[in-house]
């Protein structure tokens, strides 16, 4: 599957541009009609500058590559992965709790309209799930669970072959899940029970509490408040409150993934994300450990062999696969043709 029409030669045929949008950083690529990355870049995300800020980035990061596809025709498409809920009734982005000021951004109608283009969204958990049953350690297999460990957490779910995004797009929104019933009438705003404790957001903030070198110290931007990567680093080094605190935070994990497999019944659970990498070891041990004392025929628990690159490759078949098209633009007229 392509984007070229039947009839079209390979000089002809064109291109399409895939973007990860995540909390932290941008990520662009340009890609030949056949899913081959041409050019790619990466840059922070300007968090700071609120929704028409990143979509202004985003914009530019757009126009930049239309300029340098040189012989490579039209433009057919753009797929985004956005760090939020996407409603598939009207393809805005709902929430993206970790990108200040985002509620309701209808932000691909206003690529379309710049660029003349068609602009496909769905969040970067799903996308990255569909990347990983394409070509990853998923491929072949029809129930899986993607889960992203980056700023914050969020989960792809893939049931019976297919991406389950439910009815206002917030599928596998895991952030949002409590595990202490006590505490049910709390207000978590912008991060939900489990990104408290179970993301770099939440363990940057928890660090500054327990670890030494964290000091305490408030960081002066959004982007090194949600680095959690001095925990990891104060781990390796032997620092038992950095331990204790990610032990914590990987057995959490461990209880929110096992209640995920009572739901859906799983073959197998994916984990990728920024955090993943700070103790790989660790966190498929503590995980596996908890999932196998409550569930009696746990899934296979594993690590995404796409790394950084899943959500690219979702956003690829996006635009490579009609009916990728259709499931996410389902209250618009779309034809698989």
């Amino acid at each position: 599957m392509s984007l070229r029409a039947k009839d079209e030669t390979p000089e002809s045929a064109g291109c399409g541009i895939a973007i990860d949008m995540g909390a932290s950083h941008l990520r662009f690529v340009l890609a030949s009609v056949e899913g081959q990355i041409l050019e790619e870049s990466r840059e922070r995300v300007h968090s700071e500058a609120g929704p028409r800020g990143v979509i202004a980035q985003i914009r530019e990061g757009i126009a930049r590559l239309i300029q340098s596809k040189n012989g490579l025709g039209t433009v057919r498409g753009i797929a985004i992965g956005v760090p939020g809920g996407v409603d598939p009734q009207t393809g805005k982005v709902v929430d993206a709790n970790n990108v200040p000021g985002w509620r309701e951004e209808d932000m691909g109608r206003e690529l379309e309209e710049t660029f003349q283009i068609p602009v496909f969204l769905d969040n970067d958990a799903n996308m990255a799930a569909i990347g990983e049953h394409w070509r990853g350690v998923a491929r072949g297999i029809a129930n899986f669970v993607f889960i992203a460990l980056g700023t914050g957490i969020g989960a792809g779910i893939f049931a019976d072959g297919r991406i389950c995004r439910g009815c206002n797009g917030f599928a596998g929104e895991l952030f949002r899940m409590n595990l202490e019933w006590p505490r049910w009438t709390e207000d978590f705003p912008d991060t939900g029970y489990l990104e408290t404790y179970v993301s770099g957001l939440g363990l940057a903030k928890l660090g500054r509490k327990v670890v030494a070198n964290g000091n305490g110290d408030q960081p002066s931007t959004l982007a090194d408040q949600r680095d959690a990567r001095y925990i990891f680093e104060a781990l390796h080094q032997g620092d038992p409150g950095a331990h204790a605190l990610i032990e914590q935070s990987f057995v959490m994990l461990g209880v929110a993934v096992a209640n995920v497999v009572t739901v859906l019944d799983p073959e197998l659970i994916v984990f990728n994300g920024g955090l993943v990498k700070g103790a790989p070891d660790l966190l498929l041990e503590t995980v596996g450990k908890v999932v196998r004392k409550m569930q009696p025929k746990a899934p296979k628990i594993t690590l995404s062999t796409l790394g950084d690159k899943a959500q690219i490759w979702g956003a690829l078949h996006t635009l490579l696969e009609p009916a990728q098209q259709c499931a996410i633009r389902s209250a618009q007229k779309c034809a698989v043709t």
